[in-house]
């Protein structure tokens, strides 16, 4: 059976699927390893050590959209959503570790009269 998920975060959009394997990661039609630096790796792979469940699925993901940091927290949002329909007591471990939450920061809008969002022009006083 393969699971299917979305997870979102900034402008990341990352659609998940996932069904019993060996423990391969595709990312884009890339292995994990050509796709992202080993410096994300641990933010992947969190809910699927959180439920001890190394080397029993594999993944494949189609990810867009924002950089590496926001794809990663994407993917292991979509991740946690699959392994709680999975099994039901899977969810309360990736619920206290924080895995199910989504992150809804984006970055605040430019406003007009203004350097950036806050940032305002030097202001000269004569």
């Amino acid at each position: 059976m393969v699971y299917h998920s979305i997870g979102r975060r900034k402008t990341s959009l990352a659609r998940v699927y996932l069904k019993s394997g060996v423990g391969s990661i595709i990312i884009n039609s890339k292995k994990i390893g050509n796709y992202f630096s080993k410096y994300v790796f641990h933010k992947i792979f969190a809910p699927i050590k959180t439920v001890d469940k190394f080397n029993q699925f594999d993944i494949t993901v189609k990810v867009s959209g924002g950089g590496f940091n926001g794809q990663a927290e994407a993917i292991r949002l979509a991740i946690s959503r699959i392994l709680s329909k999975i099994d039901i007591h899977f969810r309360k471990k990736l619920k206290n570790e924080g895995l199910l939450t989504r992150d809804s920061r984006k970055v605040e809008r430019k406003k007009f009269g203004q350097k950036k969002a806050r940032k305002r022009y030097q202001f000269s006083k004569r």
